[in-house]
């Protein structure tokens, strides 16, 4: 995953596709050597996912103090 789609890429979607890994994951269908590239991958979708409810968290308590 490039930074550049790591970026665009949505919440939904990040979802989606670690959903997409689990259950492959959960169903064996990754091969050793898919395996490795796949924990990656899905480490990364993790991080964006955390780091976009982190900075929607703060973008609502902003909102929220200003009120």
């Amino acid at each position: 995953m490039a930074k550049t789609e790591k970026e665009e890429l949505k919440y939904e979607e990040a979802v989606h596709q670690l959903e997409a890994i689990v259950e492959k994951l959960e169903n064996n269908e990754f091969g050793i050597d898919e395996l490795s590239t796949e924990l990656k991958k899905a480490q990364q979708l993790i991080q964006l996912c955390k780091d976009k409810l982190t900075k929607t968290d703060a973008e609502i308590k902003k909102i929220l103090d200003k009120e």
